[in-house]
């Protein structure tokens, strides 16, 4: 009997050892799959800055710490780099103008630094000191058109070789009338600091789109290019998509601001030469470059400057460009023809550039 009962307690134990192994091994399978889903599906977060929502999906194990890290940064940017913050350092410049040189932060340096390449290289048709002319249009708040006198008189003042950068990292307004709105490079700045932030926080990958800017970090696991959609000029939904691997996307379009006054459509896209809306053919440029700075600069650059002029410049920066249209045609630099797909059925694919 004791023999019997000591052989069934032999059984119970190994039946028990047996099913609590198998219990282990179903928890660490649903830990596993639960790691693994919460991995595939990323941490999401959106916030307010720059004017724009800033949507983030980060992933790797600490996604949320990533994402409010990018966050900060994004806020500390824009309190360096926005004209509407009092002693940002674009406010102490355009205080300060035409009397002395102030020192400026190593990230608004920068900022800076890329801005004027690209209004260098396009002639002005970027041009960061548009400001006195922007500030009288105000698409942000209350548009309105302004008086042609009055935009006359200001256009000498739009003159980004008023500006001096020294190495020193300090910088200054040459003239007193001169003053400088980043904001047409504010959000594709804001994610070159997310990515950033994304790096130094060590996550695995994200996607951040602050605006019409959006930049990418990381691989995906399966070693696919990020699929990012261009939004339809004339709805909500999208005209296609780029598939890129790296780098940033800015888009550039009359349809983001604008007004009517009179039976006349007035867009936020001004041309530094006239002080009116840009008059280039196109309804919208989407740039893809090694920064998102660069990428937001030469969008606005492109669509001021138009197709054929816009090559250049494109070539010189090593980036490429989506092109529309009024005529509803779409054309494409030829380093990202083989990038795009079409979506939308009211567009056509014209041709590489």
């Amino acid at each position: 009997m004791r023999q019997w009962l000591n052989k069934l307690s032999e059984k119970n134990a190994r039946r028990l050892a047996i099913s609590l192994f198998t219990l282990g091994l179903l928890l660490l399978a649903i830990a596993l799959w639960i790691n693994f889903r919460t991995q595939d599906d990323g941490y999401t977060l959106t916030t307010y800055a720059m004017g724009s929502y800033v949507q983030q999906t980060v992933y790797g194990s600490n996604s949320e710490e990533a994402a409010q890290a990018a966050s900060s940064a994004v806020t500390k940017l824009e309190n360096l780099i926005s004209w509407r913050i009092e002693n940002s350092d674009v406010a102490r410049l355009n205080q300060k103008a035409g009397t002395e040189f102030i020192s400026i932060d190593q990230q608004t340096w920068d900022v800076l630094h890329t801005a004027l390449e690209v209004c260098e290289a396009s002639k002005g048709a970027f041009d960061v000191t548009i400001a006195p002319i922007s500030w009288l249009w105000n698409f942000d708040e209350d548009p309105r058109l302004p008086q042609a006198e009055t935009i006359q008189s200001l256009l000498p003042e739009v003159d980004y070789t008023n500006v001096s950068l020294l190495d020193d990292g300090t910088a200054a307004l040459q003239t007193h009338g001169t003053a400088i709105d980043l904001g047409a490079v504010g959000k594709g700045a804001a994610c070159d600091a997310a990515v950033s932030a994304y790096e130094d926080s060590g996550a695995e990958r994200a996607v951040v789109s602050v605006g019409g800017s959006v930049g990418v970090y990381g691989e995906k696991p399966s070693g696919e290019p990020w699929r990012i959609a261009l939004r339809d000029p004339d709805s909500e939904g999208s005209l296609g998509q780029l598939a890129i691997p790296t780098g940033f996307l800015s888009t550039s379009g009359s349809y983001e601001k604008q007004f009517t006054e009179d039976g006349v459509t007035y867009h936020h896209i001004l041309d530094p030469d006239t002080g009116y809306p840009a008059e280039s053919g196109l309804v919208s440029v989407t740039v893809w470059s090694s920064s998102g700075v660069l990428s937001d600069a030469l969008s606005t650059a492109c669509f001021v400057l138009g197709m054929e002029d816009s090559l250049p410049v494109l070539e010189q920066f090593q980036s490429g460009a989506v092109f529309i249209t009024t005529d509803h045609e779409i054309y494409i630099t030829e380093n990202l023809a083989e990038t795009f797909t079409l979506d939308s059925q009211t567009y056509t694919l014209a041709g590489t550039l």
